[in-house]
């Protein structure tokens, strides 16, 4: 088969591996419908976290079973299935608590690499969710936001505990920050602010239902969210970037007893106790449970409710990985989907 890996900063290739098989009998054998690069991908292909040698990309994934182990009972050969970038049983305490992605038999899916045309997924019935069925073609990419991105925005906003009545605040316009804005106003907030200072960025988070829009960053941008909230900042804050600055201005832009739902893989973020201490603040994120919430977000997707597959804006073939990569690293692109 045909996968990308990553060789070393900025070097993206897409080489012949070989076809992954069952090891174990919870394995399941996908061939991709599709597949994409994630910002966190960003992260070692700019070189910020070390590659010591060639390593397979790729966590985000839709397609269809060609093979199950022995085990596998839930999903069967000719299955569509979406899945969590995290495997899970999805019945130890954990996953029955709703943490999935904390599982204790949990596996990364991005050190198995789904940028490819076959994926193996381990302890497939708790990770996979099949589809009512074959989907149309134009549903593929909204599956395919599901498995990530689309999970990972609903766990934040679900986390920050946006809803009726509410305002939030996003800080971070990538796909993430921006389907954030899509689950808080699904979840019923009543205004809901972008911080974001790229023109398309804004025009895409008002379609999914932004009210406001903040070009100011760090102290300036938390200035304006009081501004716009009587000074008291918002009910419910996302932080879907990862880094010190990101932190802070959610914390920052938090009122009192309020909620930061923080999904932005962390790079060297430290809080002063003192600062949280005094906020009273609520703080919840992490990997995101995306399995929690796969069968809600299948239901939303196939009946149209929601178009999550709108973030998306460059489509390419798997062979020209390195051009998504690019392009998202040089923000040309919100998110790239690859079809192998």
């Amino acid at each position: 088969m045909r996968a990308v890996r990553l060789h070393g900063t900025r070097d993206v290739r897409v080489e012949d591996r070989p076809d992954p098989t069952i090891i174990e009998p919870t394995d399941a054998v996908i061939r991709v419908a599709a597949t994409c690069v994630c910002g966190s991908d960003l992260w070692p292909y700019r070189g910020a976290d070390a590659v010591t040698e060639p390593m397979p990309m790729g966590h985000e994934y839709v397609g269809v079973v060609e093979q199950v182990g022995d085990a596998v009972l839930e999903v069967k050969v000719g299955d569509f299935v979406v899945g969590s970038f995290f495997a899970s049983d999805n019945t130890c305490e954990i996953c029955r608590a709703g943490y999935q992605s904390r599982c204790v038999h949990a596996e990364l899916m991005g050190a198995i690499g789904t940028q490819s045309q076959l994926a193996r997924v381990p302890l497939a019935d708790g990770t996979l969710v099949a589809t009512p069925g074959i989907p149309d073609p134009d549903l593929v990419p909204s599956l395919l936001a599901a498995s990530d991105v689309l999970g990972t925005g609903w766990f934040a906003a679900v986390a920050a505990q946006a809803g009726p009545g509410k305002t939030v605040a996003v800080v971070g316009d990538g796909a993430v920050g921006l389907l954030g804005v899509l689950a808080a106003r699904h979840l019923g907030a009543e205004r809901i602010v972008i911080m974001s200072r790229h023109a398309d960025r804004q025009s895409l988070a008002r379609d999914f239902g932004a009210t406001d829009v903040v070009t100011e960053r760090g102290d300036a941008g938390v200035a304006r969210v009081k501004e716009l909230t009587g000074g008291l900042g918002a009910h419910s804050v996302i932080e879907a970037v990862g880094t010190q600055e990101a932190m802070m201005q959610a914390i920052r832009s938090t009122r009192p007893g309020g909620h930061v739902g923080y999904v932005g893989v962390s790079h060297d973020v430290m809080i002063p106790g003192d600062e949280l201490f005094f906020s009273g603040v609520h703080l919840h994120g992490g990997p995101a449970p995306v399995r929690r919430f796969l069968p809600e977000l299948i239901d939303l997707i196939w009946t149209r409710t929601i178009d999550p597959g709108k973030v998306f804006d460059l489509r390419l073939p798997l062979e020209e990985a390195a051009q998504g990569y690019r392009a998202m690293d040089e923000r040309r692109a919100i998110k790239a989907l690859l079809r192998p």
